[in-house]
């Protein structure tokens, strides 16, 4: 069974950085697509950032140019650097892998941005 660990939440003020690590664990054959995405209060989960074997990483239009998302096959990690946080991005994040064609989440993570 694969199973996805997060970790490196926390609690940070406007304008400072954060990053969130992901590492996937477990028996599978590959890992195509690797994501993180939030459930911001009173909101419905949504995508933040997702990057596909061979391809440009995609970002959440409000994160673009503010979050990097790497990463790292051999490791079978995703990583998501937090530039610039800011109170919206106050959320639990979730990492989420397309695991043998399988959607696999993690338990999700808090992220909170307070002054």
């Amino acid at each position: 069974q694969v199973q996805l660990e997060e970790s490196g939440g926390g609690s940070v003020q406007p304008g400072e950085s954060l990053q969130l690590s992901c590492t996937a664990s477990g028996r599978f054959f590959s890992i195509h697509v690797m994501s993180w995405y939030r459930q911001r209060p009173g909101h419905q989960r949504e995508l933040v950032a997702s990057v596909r074997s061979g391809m440009d990483p995609i970002y959440e239009g409000s994160v673009r140019g503010r979050f990097i998302i790497l990463r790292d096959n051999a490791r079978n990690t995703v990583d998501l650097q937090m530039n610039s946080l800011e109170p919206e991005d106050t959320a639990v994040y979730y990492c989420n892998a397309e695991v043998d064609l399988r959607a696999v989440w993690g338990k999700g993570i808090v992220v909170t941005v307070s002054s």
